[in-house]
C-alpha cells in the first residue's frame, strides 16, 4: 500500500505529486493497459476512489511520470480527450511535443529536474498521431519521494477554460515585454506562429491617442515559438518596415473601425503585404501562409489601436469562425493588460530619469568619482529609494551624499529626489553637513507620516544619510550621519576599515531621543578612496551586518590606486551583492579617490585684524602671483579683491583674519576668513553713501562669491577667472 506523506513534512508540491503519482495506475502506460481497462473499469484502474477526476468520460485530467532521462515510466492519458497522444512507456515525453516547442518545454523540464521548483499552469500544445494538436493546461513537478524524476500533469482545456488561463497568465505582469510575452504563448494555441506587434509609442510608455493612422510605427514585442528564423524576418526588438507597418495598420483599422482580417492564403497575404520586403519580414516562413490579424483595441471614443496580435497556420487548416469568436473575445480581453503595462513603462521611464539624474558626474581635478547603483528586481521594478550624489561646491570643496529612503517605487524615488535636492541647495549655499542633516530632519516631518507612507510602500521616517565634505586644500573630509552605515576609508598604504562615527537615529525618528548631528572630521591624504553605500551592499541574511562591512573593506583595499575606479567600482558591487534576481534589497555604491591641490597650487597666511591687515595681505599675494603669472588684469583684479575682503573683515568682524588663495584650473579662488558670524549681504545703495560699496565691487570682479560657515565664524571666498 502507497504510504502518504504527513502534512507537517511535505510540501503542497510534494502531496500534489503524490496524489498524482497514486492516481497513475501500477503496471506502465495506459497504452499497456487491457481493453477493460482502457474502458475505465473503476473497479481496476482507480488509484483514488473519492477523485471525480480519475475516470470516466468527463476526465479532462492526465498524469506522465518521467525519468531523469525525460523518458516516459508511467501515464494515464487514456481518456477519451486524450486519444491519439502517443505515451508508451520508454518513449521521450518530447514526442508528444510540436517541433518548434522542444526547446522550451526540455528547459523547463530539466529546472525543475535541478532546482525541484515547480512549474506550475502554462499554456501548452501536445502533438496527437495524425498531425492535430491538443491545448493543455501543463504542470510539471518534482517527484515525490521516494521516487526520482518528475510527475508532469496536464488538463485538457476547454474552450473557456482556456480563455480564462490565458487572461490570468497575462495579467501577472507589469513589463511591457512580459505581458506581450504572454499574450503570444496563449495565441499560439490557436496556429503555428504568434507575434505582437506594438505602437512604438505604447513600447516606450508614451501615450497614443491623436496618433496619425498614416504615421503608426509597429515594434515586434513577442514571438513564438522560440526557433531560428529566415534571414530578414522580424524578431522582438526589431522594427517592421515601414510599409509593413503601414498596410498592417491599414489592414487592421479599415473604415477607421480597428477589426480582425484573415489573410486564409499566401496569395491573400502577398495582395495586402505587397512587397518582397515586407513578405520577407512577416510571414514565418512557406509552411506558415495563413494569418488573422486582431487589433489590441482600448475601448473609447474614438478607439485606440495599441498593436497588432498575429497568428499563422498552414494554409490547410482555415480558421473556423468559432476559432475567430475565441480568439477575438481573448485579445478584446487582454488589451487593458498591455495599456497598463504601458503606463507602468512610462511611470518605470521618467522615476529612472530622475534617478539617472541625480548620479554623480566623474568628478573634478581634485577628486575622482564612480557610482554604481543596482535596483532590486522584480518588486520594485528598477525604481527604489537609494541615492548618491556628488557635487563641487562654489568654493573649490566636494560634497559626497548617500541616502535611503525606505520602501520602494514612485513614492519612494520622489522622496529621495526631494531630500537630494534639498540637501545639494543647502550645501551650495554654505551650511556644514550637520546642520543640512537638521533641515533634511524637519522635512521628513513634514512630508508624511509613518501609516501613510508604510501604505503606500515606502515611508520617508526613518530615511537614512550621511553628508561628506571634502576639502582639497587641507585634504580633510568633514562627515556627519543620520542613521546610516558608516564609511569606508581606504588610506594610501592599503590599510582599510569603517570610520568610527558616532551613530545617530534616521530622518524624522521622533520616537528617539532628540540629539544633534555630529560631525566627524578625519585626514584623507591623496591617495585615499572613501566608500559610502547603503545597505543593500553589505546585508546577507547569512552573516552579521559588521561582517558584511568588513568583506566591503577587504574588497574596497584591493582597488589599486591605478585602477580605473568606476571598473573598480563594479569589480566591488561584484564581490559583495548577490545576482540581481536574487536581491533583496536595492545596492548603491559611491567610490571616491581623493587627488587634492598640489602644494604649491595653495597659499594661506594668518593676519591680526588691525588696520594695516588689507596692505598686508596685498603684498603677500602680489608676491605670490608674481610666481604664478596670471593675465596682467587677473591680478589686478585679485589684489582689489583681497584688499575688499580683508577690508571689510577688519570693519565687521574680530580675532585673526585667515587669507587662502587657490590656483584652479578654471580661475583664482580667494578666500578670507575671519570670527564674526554676520552674513555680508549685497544691498542697493544710494550715489552719495559713504559705505557699502566693497561687496558692490566684489560681485563686479568676479563670476561668483558666497559664504559659508565654520566653528569659529565665516569664510567669504570669491572667483576671479583667470
Amino acid at each position: 500500500m502507497d504510504s502518504t506523506p504527513s502534512p507537517s513534512s511535505s510540501s503542497p508540491f510534494d502531496l500534489v505529486s503524490s496524489a498524482l503519482g497514486r492516481y497513475i495506475p501500477r503496471g506502465g502506460a495506459a497504452a499497456d493497459a487491457g481493453p477493460a481497462d482502457a474502458q475505465g473499469d473503476r473497479t481496476t484502474r482507480r488509484r483514488v476512489p473519492d477523485s471525480p477526476a480519475a475516470g470516466g468520460r468527463d476526465q479532462i485530467l492526465g498524469a506522465v511520470n518521467l525519468d531523469r532521462e525525460l523518458r516516459i515510466t508511467r501515464c494515464n492519458l487514456d481518456a477519451p480527450v486524450f486519444a491519439g497522444l502517443d505515451a508508451g512507456a520508454g518513449s521521450p515525453f518530447v514526442d508528444l511535443l510540436p517541433p518548434g516547442d522542444v526547446p522550451t518545454v526540455t528547459r523547463r523540464l530539466r529546472q525543475v529536474l535541478e532546482t525541484g521548483e515547480a512549474h506550475v499552469a502554462r499554456i501548452q500544445r501536445l502533438r496527437r498521431g495524425d498531425g492535430s494538436e491538443l491545448v493543455v493546461s501543463m504542470s510539471i513537478l518534482p517527484a515525490a519521494v521516494p521516487q526520482e524524476g518528475l510527475t508532469v500533469s496536464v488538463i485538457a482545456m476547454a474552450r473557456r477554460l482556456h480563455l480564462y488561463a490565458a487572461e490570468t497568465a497575462i495579467g501577472t505582469s507589469l513589463d511591457i515585454g512580459d505581458t506581450a510575452q504572454s499574450l503570444a504563448q496563449s495565441l499560439l494555441a490557436w496556429g503555428d506562429v504568434a507575434a505582437v506587434d506594438l505602437d512604438f509609442a505604447v513600447w516606450t510608455g508614451e501615450g497614443v491617442t491623436g496618433k496619425g493612422q498614416g504615421r503608426i510605427r509597429l515594434r515586434r514585442a513577442a514571438l513564438v515559438p522560440d526557433r531560428a528564423w529566415p534571414e530578414g524576418y522580424v524578431t522582438p526588438g526589431d522594427d517592421l518596415p515601414s510599409d509593413a507597418s503601414r498596410l498592417l495598420a491599414q489592414a487592421v483599422r479599415r473604415d477607421d473601425a480597428p477589426q480582425a482580417i484573415v489573410m486564409p492564403d499566401r496569395e491573400a497575404v502577398e495582395r495586402v503585404l505587397g512587397s518582397p520586403r515586407a513578405m520577407r519580414a512577416l510571414v514565418p516562413g512557406d509552411r506558415s501562409a495563413g494569418v488573422v490579424c486582431i487589433p489590441l483595441v482600448l475601448d473609447g471614443a474614438p478607439p485606440v489601436v495599441l498593436g497588432v496580435a498575429e497568428v499563422w497556420r498552414r494554409a490547410d487548416c482555415p480558421f473556423r469562425d468559432s476559432e475567430l469568436f475565441d480568439l477575438q473575445e481573448l485579445v478584446a480581453r487582454t488589451a487593458h493588460h498591455v495599456d497598463l503595462a504601458r503606463q507602468h513603462q512610462r511611470e518605470h521611464t521618467q522615476v529612472l530619469a530622475l534617478q539617472r539624474r541625480l548620479l554623480p558626474r566623474t568628478g573634478g581635478d581634485t577628486i575622482e568619482i564612480a557610482s554604481v547603483y543596482q535596483p532590486a528586481t522584480p518588486d520594485s521594478a528598477g525604481v527604489g529609494g537609494d541615492w548618491v550624489n556628488s557635487f563641487p561646491l562654489p568654493d573649490g570643496r566636494t560634497a559626497l551624499v548617500v541616502g535611503d529612503v525606505v520602501g520602494h517605487g514612485l513614492g519612494a524615488a520622489a522622496t529621495m529626489g526631494q531630500l537630494s535636492m534639498e540637501a545639494r541647495a543647502l550645501l551650495s549655499a554654505g551650511l556644514a553637513p550637520d546642520e543640512v542633516l537638521e533641515h533634511l530632519d524637519e522635512t521628513v516631518t513634514l512630508l508624511d507620516d509613518a501609516e501613510s507612507g508604510f501604505a503606500a510602500g515606502y515611508s520617508a521616517l526613518g530615511s537614512t544619510c550621511c553628508i561628506a565634505i571634502y576639502d582639497p586644500v587641507s585634504h580633510r573630509v568633514a562627515l556627519s550621519s543620520a542613521g546610516h552605515l558608516p564609511p569606508v576609508l581606504v588610506s594610501p598604504d592599503g590599510h582599510a576599515g569603517p570610520l568610527a562615527v558616532r551613530p545617530h537615529p534616521g530622518l524624522g525618528a521622533e520616537f528617539a531621543l532628540r540629539e544633534p548631528f555630529d560631525v566627524h572630521t578625519f585626514d584623507a591624504p591623496p591617495g585615499s578612496l572613501l566608500a559610502l553605500y547603503t545597505d543593500g551592499l553589505v546585508e546577507d541574511p547569512a552573516v552579521s551586518i559588521d561582517e558584511g562591512i568588513g568583506r566591503l573593506a577587504d574588497a574596497a583595499s584591493r582597488v589599486h590606486p591605478w585602477d580605473a575606479l568606476q571598473q573598480a567600482a563594479r569589480y566591488v558591487v561584484s564581490v559583495l551583492a548577490p545576482e540581481p534576481a536574487r536581491q533583496r534589497d536595492d545596492v548603491t555604491l559611491l567610490l571616491a579617490r581623493m587627488i587634492g591641490y598640489r602644494k604649491g597650487d595653495t597659499a594661506t597666511w594668518r593676519l591680526p585684524a588691525r588696520d594695516d591687515a588689507p596692505a598686508r595681505a596685498r603684498a603677500q599675494v602680489s608676491a605670490l602671483l608674481r610666481q604664478w603669472r596670471p593675465r596682467d588684469d587677473t591680478r589686478d583684479n585679485a589684489l582689489l579683491l583681497v584688499s575688499e575682503l580683508v577690508t571689510n573683515a577688519v570693519r565687521f568682524a574680530t580675532g585673526p583674519i585667515t587669507v587662502r588663495l587657490i590656483r584652479a584650473g578654471h580661475g583664482l579662488l580667494c578666500e578670507v576668513g575671519d570670527t564674526g558670524n554676520g552674513r555680508p549681504r549685497l544691498s542697493r545703495g544710494g550715489l552719495l553713501d559713504d559705505g557699502g560699496r566693497g561687496l558692490h565691487i566684489v560681485h563686479r570682479l568676479t563670476t561668483r562669491w558666497g559664504v559659508r560657515w565654520t566653528d569659529t565664524g565665516k569664510v567669504v571666498w570669491a572667483e576671479v577667472a583667470r
